[in-house]
């Protein structure tokens, strides 16, 4: 069934409509739309439906959404103005205009149904909409059935846009969005009570929308002059703080869109809002830079220099760091200090930093360059030397030098054909087997804080060995045999050739196994000197016996 806000009654005519279709919505002509959720005490951006838009149902559902219904669900058993009690927009409407300060007494006579209230209160009754004042609808205006409709409006959004509260016979209570251009504009305003301001010219923000720049709201052109509360919105919901005429947008504000939320006050009048136009989208802001960044310290090697921050406003967030040598990157080095090594020397340093900041573009600037980086020079003044023959078996020793700084520290490496013995890192060095026909030097390295290594390298030369000779003769008749035995450290026999001088006559033996045999015939009997000469061979040195032996007649 159809139903009509009459008199104090939605009046019940015929019409074959259900009643559940009435349960949860306010027919102010054609469908409504169910309002969406909302965060409570905020407005959602109209939608364009056909009739209105709907913000909260029900005293409960409004009252979680963070919409009033300024006390009506405690207080609606009664009659106001002699309208019905209960869901009624009459009764709600006359509500609050008691509760706004007016008597409890209809203020004119005739009918109290909706359509009534404009035509006999025609005296405070114009098209300008207001907080406080009485929305009205005339019979078959704006889509509402032939007992008209009234609300109480909450909010003038502008000219052109209102927010209502209503409540319905056999309906419920809403807040609704209506638009001028929607078809559910009133037919009128009925101003019982309330005095709004008018505001005549919009307010308006000026200034640039960047992060970092201020912004200056003008509050517009009103009539009366009133006082203002200011409020800031990004992308529609309020900036915490922004309550002030200028406002500077930081990294929380980039990317969106900002307005200004004014509420005009004045003493004997309804407060009125107006909210500016959007400014577009705010940039990223700049990082201005004061000072450069700079690099302190020594420029020798094994020191380290330090990057002092630059001065940059507003103060970042975090500065990151490269080093650079002759303007090339160094790897891996980000750090806010530098140790310089060897292979920095004779480039200059800088570095480069980077300052960031939430809705700022990074600012990247690089100091001025140091250096060159310097190192130091060991100088020898007497050289190192080595005491000792190079033979298997004798003590090799450094004999130490002279140097300036006369601080730096020395090691010792000993070195066999250029490559390092294990355990041979002290200034002696006793030679082996393994050595023989190697050369055998020695590596004095010296080191020395801010200066280069300097390394020298002594060669005490090719290790040999020198064999030791067991010679015995035996004499025959006008004859001798010899028997000559070598035997050399570091190596396990002897190769090569022995030579047997015996009573001027000579014989040349092959060594076998370091043994050798020869007959030296021919002699004349006597006493003889037996003479062996070995000639050597590779690192095998020469060696030479003698003996005497007796030879028979």
């Amino acid at each position: 069934m159809a139903v009509r806000c009459s008199g104090g009654i939605w009046r019940v005519v015929s019409s074959a409509l259900s009643a559940t279709l009435l349960a949860g919505f306010l027919l102010v002509g054609g469908v409504a739309e169910r309002p969406g959720p909302t965060a409570p005490g905020e407005l959602p951006p109209s939608k364009p439906v056909v009739g209105s838009t709907y913000l909260c149902t029900g005293y409960a559902g409004c009252k979680n959404a963070g919409y009033s219904d300024a006390g009506y669900s405690n207080a609606n058993d009664r009659m106001y103005w002699r309208m019905y009690a209960g869901h009624n927009c009459t009764n709600y409407a006359a509500y609050r205009m008691i509760k706004a300060g007016m008597p409890d007494e209809r203020p004119w006579a005739g009918g109290g149904n909706a359509t009534y209230w404009g035509q006999y209160m025609d005296d405070v009754t114009d098209q300008r909409p207001a907080v406080g004042a009485i929305a009205w609808w005339r019979a078959h205006d704006g889509g509402v059935g032939s007992s008209g409709h009234v609300a109480y409006v909450e909010q003038v959004v502008s000219e052109t846009e209102i927010v209502i509260s209503e409540d319905s016979w056999g309906g419920d209570f809403h807040w609704r969005r209506i638009t001028k251009d929607s078809g559910r504009w009133p037919t009128g305003f009925i101003h019982f009570v309330d005095k709004s301001l008018r505001n005549t010219k919009a307010p308006t923000v000026s200034g640039t929308p960047k992060v970092g720049e201020t912004l200056t709201v003008d509050t517009g052109a009103w009539d009366p002059d009133p006082s203002f509360e200011i409020q800031w919105l990004s992308g529609g919901k309020p900036i915490d703080g922004a309550t002030t005429r200028q406002f500077t947008p930081t990294g929380a504000q980039q990317g969106t869109v900002l307005s200004v939320r004014v509420t005009a006050k004045k003493k004997g009048y309804d407060p009125t809002v107006v909210t500016s136009a959007p400014t577009g989208r705010v940039a990223r802001g700049e990082l201005v830079v004061a000072e450069p960044p700079a690099v302190t310290g020594e420029t020798m090697v094994d020191e380290a220099v330090a990057a002092a921050p630059p001065t940059v406003s507003p103060r970042p967030d975090a500065v990151r760091y490269q080093w650079r040598a002759d303007g090339l990157v160094i790897d891996g080095a980000n750090d806010e200090t530098l140790t310089l090594t060897d292979d920095l020397v004779g480039k200059q340093i800088s570095v480069t930093t980077v300052a960031t900041k939430e809705g700022y573009a990074n600012q990247r600037v690089t100091s001025d360059r140091v250096g060159p980086v310097l190192i130091g020079e060991i100088e020898l003044t007497e050289p190192f030397t080595v005491r000792g023959k190079a033979r298997v078996g004798q003590e090799l020793e450094v004999t130490d030098g002279r140097f300036r700084p006369d601080d730096a520290d020395v090691a010792y490496q000993w070195l066999r054909d250029g490559e390092p013995i294990d355990g041979a890192a002290t200034t002696s060095y006793v030679l082996t087997g393994d050595d023989l026909g190697t050369t055998v030097s020695v590596q004095v390295a010296l080191s020395r804080r801010n200066y280069a290594d300097r390394v020298e390298t002594v060669t005490a030369g090719e290790v040999t060995t020198v064999p030791t000779a067991d010679l015995r003769a035996t004499g025959k008749s006008r004859k001798a045999v010899v028997v000559v035995t070598l035997q050399a450290l570091g190596v396990s026999e002897v190769h090569g050739t022995v030579t047997i001088r015996v009573g001027g006559r000579e014989v040349v033996a092959e060594l076998t196994d370091g043994r050798a045999r020869a007959v030296v015939a021919g002699l004349q009997p006597g006493e003889r000197t037996v003479r062996m000469t070995y000639g050597g061979r590779g690192p095998v040195r020469t060696a030479k016996a003698t003996t005497t032996v007796r030879v028979l007649r």
